[in-house]
């Protein structure tokens, strides 16, 4: 997959979630195979208890568990030994090191904090949620490793157009069935014609005289 196709594909996977998902306004980072990345966690609201660095679309895959309170983590098995943190609970600056293209996907800050008043477990989105694509591999060129920001305008292009494509070609197939229902209804509502038999009534009227 060329370095233009994997853009192309990240940025549609973007537009497909609505705005209030979060990943719309996420900063999209792109890594190199072995490289690091620094996700900065932080809440814009004060004495949250807890930190969860989730990974997937649908927030389905736990990376990190920070208790704010026993400073204790749980770090998942696929991570282990490549995450660093650094900062103060709740601004926690974390760092994945050795990234390998399963690292590629959304991450998310997510806070949780307990409500007296609710009895509930409140939980937030914080700011430092990021998009990450790690490319390479061994089918990849290894021009195809990098990243040129001015790719980004091309990548627009393309897939605007995409969008004016199919926005003509369903216009046209619309057209088309309305065409064509229209002219069946034409069809059923023609009159049946009629003969006129006033010819052979005036002829038997001329016969029998």
């Amino acid at each position: 997959m060329s370095a233009v196709w994997l853009k192309l594909l990240t940025l549609l996977t973007i537009l497909s979630f609505p705005a209030n998902s979060g990943l719309v306004s996420s900063e999209v980072v792109w890594r190199d195979l072995g490289k690091a990345v620094t996700i900065q966690c932080k809440t814009p609201k004060p004495n949250q208890e807890y930190l969860t660095l989730k990974k997937g679309l649908r927030e389905e895959y736990d990376v990190l568990y920070i208790d704010g309170k026993s400073e204790k983590n749980t770090i998942h098995k696929e991570f282990m030994g490549r995450l660093q943190l650094n900062g103060v609970f709740p601004d926690v600056d974390i760092l994945i090191k050795n990234l390998t293209t399963n690292d590629t996907g959304p991450y998310w800050c997510v806070y949780k904090k307990f409500d007296v008043e609710s009895s509930k477990t409140l939980e937030m989105k914080g700011e430092g949620s990021v998009l990450l694509v790690v490319a390479g591999g061994p089918q990849q060129d290894s021009a195809c490793l990098q990243y040129h920001p001015s790719d980004n305008n091309l990548v627009l292009v393309i897939v605007i157009c995409a969008a004016l494509l199919l926005g003509i070609i369903m216009c046209f197939l619309i057209w088309i069935i309305l065409k064509t229902k229209t002219t069946k209804r034409h069809t059923k509502k023609k009159p049946r014609h009629v003969t006129n038999n006033d010819v052979y009534e005036d002829m038997r009227g001329t016969i029998r005289r």
